[in-house]
């Protein structure tokens, strides 16, 4: 079975770069009656908030994505801890004791001297009494995983083959001085644990996977397969961020925006696919296709999500914009729905229209005598989609007015607004009693 996982750090909002990793994981399991997990990277006690993970899960319920299983890293520290005994028992893993301050150092050196600026792993030919004298200089060793120096080779399933030179890279820190993990013990771990089949991820964590295949076969299992997507990237240029809040999740949200025109903006967007506005998210899952997502990062336009809101919005029946309608108090029935749809941005624009309705409205400008005559053709009701044709109709015979001198003073008188829904559906919602008064209204 394909079981993915998508693992936010609970220390920021989710924005939109994230919703496209949450997304392409969704769908890709989903597509393939797979499993999604959602695991949160809370390791990092000084700045994981459980107020952000419930965020997180609401934001992802609101896309409509509901995780199979929620996994908390620091509830699993055992299990890391058993993996760090392993390696450092098999030799994979050793103690290293250089400050900041000295490695920046070295680092300064081997560029001096043209070599590339990787750890010389000084902390593998520390002998015991050696250890034992920066340990009592109060040293504290933090733990780096030691790499084979090979080339690291994978299948993309966004990039094609891959490979990375682990032999390019500094053996990884994988345990801090005081103890606690940094990302890259705890997700594989994780991940073997899991079962995850497919690691889908944004394309800057590329050099990392040339470690963590590595680290896999120390641990004695399987590496996934993986996908890199390309990035997101704000309309400024820059890159998004969960500390920022930028674009995030609540605030695209509390702005009214569509859950389904978000989603379909972060999954097409910097692809092969028309970007256009998807109703749910079955119809994103079949048409995904990795292989199709661009190798450039993609830029975000809210002026295209406003776009893709609208689209939806048009389209929407009455049965799915019911209780938004009813939360805003604008739940005028499907009758009012379906003439003002056409003419919002939000759905909780809605209230625009129903304060026309309900009025007042501003007076119209000075047309007494054609108002006047228009208030007494007014046809008897009940009315419907007809009446209106039929009035104006009579009101061209009597007076030749035609086109905009003819609809324009009625919709000013009526509505208090050049441009709204067609008044063919907005007359009957507002009824015989209130059209007159307002055409008679000095």
């Amino acid at each position: 079975m394909t079981v993915v996982r998508f693992a936010p750090s609970p220390t920021g909002l989710l924005h939109i770069g994230n919703a496209r990793t949450a997304l392409l994981n969704w769908l890709f399991a989903k597509g393939r009656g797979g499993r999604f997990v959602l695991r949160l990277d809370d390791t990092d006690q000084a700045r994981s908030r459980e107020e952000y993970a419930e965020q997180i899960i609401e934001d992802l319920a609101w896309l409509g994505i509901e995780p199979d299983l929620v996994v908390r890293q620091s509830e699993r520290l055992d299990r890391y801890d058993e993996a760090a005994r392993r390696l450092r028992g098999d030799g994979r893993l050793y103690g290293c004791y250089e400050t900041p301050d000295e490695l920046e150092r070295r680092r300064k050196l081997r560029l001096a001297q043209g070599l590339p600026p990787v750890y010389d792993r000084s902390g593998l030919s520390l002998g015991p009494e050696e250890r034992e004298r920066l340990a009592e200089e109060g040293r504290r060793p933090h733990w780096r995983f030691l790499l084979r120096e090979r080339r690291v080779e994978w299948d993309d399933l966004c990039r094609g083959p891959q490979h990375v030179e682990t032999t390019a890279l500094s053996d990884p820190v994988l345990v801090r001085e005081d103890g606690t993990y940094l990302y890259t013990l705890p997700s594989v771990v994780d991940d073997i644990d899991l079962g995850i089949t497919h690691v889908i991820r944004g394309e800057d964590h590329v050099t990392n996977t040339g470690v963590q295949i590595e680290l896999f076969e120390a641990l004695g299992s399987v590496p996934p397969g993986f996908a890199h997507h390309n990035l997101l990237i704000a309309g400024s240029g820059e890159a998004l961020s969960k500390r920022t809040g930028a674009l995030s999740l609540k605030s695209l949200r509390e702005a009214g925006y569509e859950p389904a025109a978000v989603a379909s903006l972060a999954v097409l967007l910097g692809s092969a696919e028309a970007v256009e506005a998807r109703p749910d998210l079955a119809s994103l899952a079949r048409e995904l296709d990795l292989m199709r997502l661009s190798r450039a990062p993609a830029r975000f336009d809210e002026a295209e999500l406003e776009g893709l809101n609208r689209s939806l919005i048009r389209e929407m029946d009455y049965k799915t914009a019911k209780a938004r309608l009813a939360s805003v108090g604008a739940d005028l029935g499907e009758r009012f729905w379906l003439a003002v749809r056409g003419n919002l941005d939000r759905v909780r624009d809605a209230i625009i229209w129903r304060d026309v309705i309900e009025g007042p409205v501003e007076p119209p400008p000075p047309d007494r005598e054609f108002l006047d005559v228009a208030a007494r053709e007014l046809p008897p009701e009940p009315w419907d989609d007809g009446t209106w044709s039929s009035w104006t109709g009579a009101l061209k015979a009597q007076t030749g007015r035609k086109g905009k001198d003819l609809f324009m003073p009625l919709r000013l008188a009526l509505t208090g607004r050049e441009h709204g829904p067609e008044l063919r559906a907005f007359l009957p919602l507002l009824g015989r009693e209130r059209v007159e008064a307002r055409l008679r209204k000095r």
